[in-house]
């Protein structure tokens, strides 16, 4: 009887090993799964598209190793009911985030928002290839967009002047969010920076803020230094005021589309192109490149002066020589194309 009790008492002392071994690894599966560090420095935002599932996911994962066991990850997922519950986003990802943080993240669809900045932008189509650089939606997406005279005109512009509404800043936007709704938060934006004390500005001297954001792009186009803008501004409103030709060489080059001129010829200028401020008086249909806050401001905050012309200087410094007549100007270009010829700048 006693030898019984001591084997029972043996028997039950192994199973009851055997459970705490068993309790242990299965604790242990269970941080490792849930709560140990996970997340590798592979990346730092996992993306998931508005069309993704579960699956897709996981697949993202395992190809760009984004976990230490995908498994673990598959298994924690499915735990969270996380396949039914799948959503898009950008989701920042810190190396060491467990199974459970990351899965509880991508749940709730606590995604980044993407700090979006922009200038110096030539074209449309650079444009929208920076958006489709920053966002889900591709570049043909936003051109289909930015091109819709139906869209520009919704919003008070033309297509020609559409590329004014968007004023260089930075912007937080959802990784995900759709083309036209990324489009009209440029439009509150717009509508944020044109304040009423903006809009007399532009009023007392006679120009919209849609002409007064394409007077800015060809002052951008001009300046190379953002302190000379409000002198080169007042050039051009005393030009249109008088009725005369804008004569801006950054228009020209922007008519004849290419932008690796550096000295505007008389072969130049002899395009017939609503651009071409050499052949068509006032301001061309739309802006020559994206304006700057800096230029917009230069415009509506010109320096009083009497200039008419203006040439580059021959030091080649990016600033300019003004001029009130045409022979103080003459002999300030013959200066500075005599500096171009010395540099063999021929075009």
């Amino acid at each position: 009887m006693a030898e019984k009790r001591g084997a029972f008492r043996k028997i039950a002392g192994i199973i009851l090993v055997v459970v705490l071994v068993l309790g242990a690894v299965v604790a242990w599966l269970g941080y490792q799964a849930f709560l140990a560090p996970s997340v590798t420095d592979k990346q730092e935002y996992l993306y998931v598209k508005s069309n993704d599932t579960f699956a897709d996911v996981v697949r993202t994962v395992t190809e760009q190793q984004l976990v230490k066991d995908t498994r673990f990850f598959r298994y924690v997922a499915e735990a969270m009911e996380y396949p039914t519950n799948v959503k898009p986003g950008r989701y920042k990802l810190t190396e060491g985030m467990s199974n459970r943080r990351l899965i509880g993240n991508l749940r709730g669809g606590y995604q980044e928002a993407v700090k979006f900045r922009f200038e110096n932008i030539r074209l449309i189509g650079n444009f929208a290839g920076l958006l489709a650089k920053n966002f889900e939606a591709d570049s043909a997406a936003f051109m289909t967009i930015l091109q819709n005279e139906n869209v520009a005109e919704s919003y008070g512009f033309t297509k020609e002047n559409f590329f004014t509404m968007f004023i260089p800043n930075t912007y937080e936007i959802y990784w995900n969010t759709a083309p036209n709704k990324i489009i009209a938060r440029f439009h509150d934006e717009y509508n944020k920076f044109w304040t009423a004390d903006r809009k007399e500005k532009a009023a007392a001297i006679q120009l919209t803020p849609q002409e007064v954001g394409v007077l800015a792009s060809i002052v951008k186009g001009e300046a190379l230094h953002i302190d000379e803008m409000p002198d080169i501004a007042g050039l051009y409103l005393n030009r249109l005021e008088k009725g005369m030709l804008l004569q801006a060489d950054p228009t020209v080059i922007f008519a004849n589309n290419d932008f690796t001129i550096r000295r505007v010829l008389n072969r130049h200028l002899t395009i017939d192109n609503p651009y071409n401020t050499y052949r068509y008086k006032g301001l061309p249909p739309g802006p020559i490149m994206l304006p700057s806050i800096a230029a917009i401001d230069a415009v509506l905050n010109h320096s009083q002066h009497d200039y008419i012309y203006m040439c580059a200087k021959d030091d080649f410094s990016g600033y300019h020589n003004f001029a009130k007549t045409q022979a103080e100007h003459l002999i300030n270009a013959r200066k500075f194309q005599r500096a171009l010829n010395e540099r063999n700048i021929m075009r």
